[in-house]
């Protein structure tokens, strides 16, 4: 069964022009021309990837991002951006995309950061649903994306899940800021290894006993982080 992508785009020539060439590589592809149509479509329909303009009328990537992730939708997405300053696509990312891609960009490279966000969240969903690791204060399942401490659920994006699965794949080994953005992301270079600081801080507050003090995720000065488990 092909991947179903939903296109959020204002711009008629972008949005059509992306359709038709991720139909072309063989995806099942649906188009919402703003940012209020397209959410209603996240929320009544399964995607398996939102690509998401953010500079519309209405209702902006952002707020859509926003709502998408409140209203529990883990489907990975990925923000188009024609501003290039990094606090906008730090932005974008803490409200729970998966990546971003500055306009104007290739259709090589979106492809290939669709293959590679499809093709991570596969491999997530291949451990069994009753598959679940106790990390630091977080009971946390990676087949249904869901976590759990003592007081409850506990809300988590996409892209933390990905991160504490890397982290915990590569237990008790020093990982760089480089690999995760790498693997993680899927970047071939470091965009801001601040975007991945943020993240463990975030981490950080639902899995360690005292944040300013971490036991679980421990920083290596001037090399990244090790997940001790």
């Amino acid at each position: 069964m092909s991947r179903k992508i939903l296109i959020v785009e204002d711009e008629p020539n972008m949005g059509r022009g992306l359709k038709d060439n991720l139909e072309f590589e063989g995806y099942n592809v649906a188009l919402a021309a703003d940012g209020a149509a397209g959410l209603k479509m996240i929320l009544s329909e399964h995607f398996d990837l939102i690509l998401l303009d953010v500079m519309m009328p209405e209702m902006s990537g952002f707020d859509v991002c926003r709502k998408a992730r409140e209203k529990g939708i883990m489907a990975p997405i990925v923000i188009l951006t024609a501003k290039g300053e990094e606090l906008d696509k730090v932005l974008g990312l803490e409200l729970g995309a998966d990546d971003y891609i500055t306009k104007p960009f290739s259709l090589r490279e979106l492809l290939a950061r669709i293959k590679a966000i499809l093709r991570r969240g596969a491999a997530m969903s291949e451990a069994r649903e009753t598959d679940e690791h106790r990390i630091g204060r977080l009971t946390v399942n990676f087949s249904s994306f869901t976590a759990h401490d003592l007081t409850g659920p506990i809300k988590m994006s996409h892209k933390e899940f990905a991160i504490l699965n890397y982290l915990l794949q590569h237990k008790n080994e020093i990982i760089s800021r480089h690999d995760l953005l790498e693997n993680v992301w899927g970047y071939e270079e470091s965009p801001t290894t601040r975007t991945v600081d943020n993240f463990i801080v975030k981490l950080r507050h639902k899995i360690e006993d005292d944040p300013n003090v971490p036991r679980i995720i421990l920083t290596v000065h001037g090399t990244g982080y090790k997940l001790l488990h």
